[in-house]
């Protein structure tokens, strides 16, 4: 479903301070000492009116494709390792944006709003690499789950996924991301028809699928009141054309070490030790790709995350949007945090909190299940995805009990979908 043409760039209103503000130091220390003793999962728990942010989980989805010409790049070279590099280079790409632009933003990591069942967020980018379109639908709340698909048609390029974070505490808070990213793409040797808009993201004999593994997150910079993220351990990309990539994350340590510094290799699946291509440098600063192995390795391309121009993302004006949308559903939460007035902050979002609750108790009263407008879930994942898990991705497990089952676009659903999404319904 393409959203209205009548359009507004997303988050252009919005606007907060940085770091901790003098008068909440106080609470926040609070909030510090309650999150040490906190035992669980720590997403369960409610944090403070002055550390939350304007934008909900479900908007994070818009930092995959900020730059579209970089999305698409691979859908138009014919070999296929340097199809393969071309999509390493592309999600190295999108880390910047998914993990440091509040902190050049507004000063500090700020707590992003937790989706209610049902939220979603639509928009597209419109450049020189056509129309590419995002949908983003918070698909469970407990465990709270986000599904998405970005496509662009003209170049026969998809990718979708889903994701659930589990955050714990320990010296600080540690934040595990569970679910997987799927690219799908049509090489242009291939035959077939470029079009993204199946909704069967299984590897064919002309289409190519990368599976692409969430890094694990910290967050440093707690005791001083300005949080930021840092990435840790490693995640993969495994791709049915038999390439994959293995990316090592490390930070700032106490004696050495450059913050959110990374390293990461290309080579034919199963031969990590046959290095086709090397890059390393800072995620959110710049990176160098080089052929062969290690820093000897000729220079072949660099990318600067901080001047790489980005492509607004435009979404329905407010007045337009539908009230399961997520800019409108939260304008009042929003309202009130961007004027720092938290007792109206508060009453806003307990009141959204408040009739979700109703809303789950009488589906339950009722013996329904909540109604997904862009995706199915499915028991289990598809038997060519433990072939690439266990190929390129050192067996990464599904973990479909984490994330209330796989989550999957559903093209006919998406297609039917129109505004109002659940006519009679309101999220408050």
């Amino acid at each position: 479903m393409a959203p209205s043409s009548n359009t507004a760039t997303s988050g252009s209103s919005k606007d907060e301070g940085g770091g901790i503000s003098p008068q909440n130091k106080g609470s926040w220390s609070s909030f510090l000492k309650s999150i040490a003793s906190f035992n669980g999962d720590l997403s369960s728990m409610t944090a403070p009116p002055f550390i939350l942010g304007t934008l909900s989980l479900t908007e994070f989805s818009a930092y995959w494709t900020q730059h579209p010409s970089v999305f698409v790049a691979p859908a138009s070279e014919k070999d296929p390792a340097k199809r393969a590099l071309l999509v390493l280079k592309w999600f190295l790409s999108t880390l910047k944006p998914s993990y440091s632009t509040r902190n050049d933003k507004y000063g500090s990591e700020k707590k992003p709003l937790n989706p209610f069942l049902g939220e979603l967020f639509l928009g597209k980018w419109e450049d020189e690499a056509g129309t590419t379109e995002l949908v983003s639908e918070q698909v469970s709340h407990h465990p709270p789950v986000t599904a998405y698909c970005i496509q662009n048609a003209k170049h026969g390029i998809k990718l979708e996924g889903y994701n659930g974070q589990k955050a714990s505490f320990s010296r600080t808070i540690h934040i595990k991301q569970i679910g997987h990213a799927l690219l799908t793409l049509t090489p242009p040797t291939s035959s077939s028809s470029t079009s993204a808009q199946s909704p069967d993201p299984t590897p064919s004999a002309e289409k190519e699928t990368y599976l692409i593994t969430l890094p694990n997150i910290h967050i440093e910079g707690l005791i001083y009141g300005k949080p930021f993220v840092e990435l840790n351990g490693c995640t993969y990309i495994s791709s049915s054309s038999g390439y994959a990539a293995k990316i090592d994350y490390s930070g700032k340590g106490w004696v050495s070490g450059k913050k959110n510094s990374f390293t990461a290799t290309l080579y034919p699946a199963g031969k990590e030790k046959e290095t086709l291509y090397t890059v390393e440098g800072q995620w959110p600063e710049t990176f160098t790709i080089r052929q062969g192995s290690g820093k000897h390795g000729t220079v072949i391309d660099t990318f600067n995350a901080r001047t790489q121009p980005i492509t607004p993302l435009t979404v329905p004006a407010l007045e337009q949007q539908d009230p399961w949308e997520a800019n409108k559903a939260w304008e009042k939460v929003i309202t009130a945090i961007t004027k720092g007035d938290m007792d109206a902050t508060n009453a806003a979002k307990s009141k959204i909190e408040n009739a979700q609750r109703e809303l789950r108790r009488k589906e339950q009263a009722e013996g329904r299940e909540w109604e997904r407008k862009f995706f199915v879930r499915r028991e289990k994942s598809e038997d060519w995805w433990d072939g690439l898990a266990q190929r390129g991705c050192q067996g990464e497990r599904i973990e479909s009990e984490k994330t209330g089952g796989v989550w999957r676009f559903d093209g006919e659903k998406a297609r039917e979908a129109r505004r109002p999404f659940h006519e009679g319904l309101n999220p408050c």
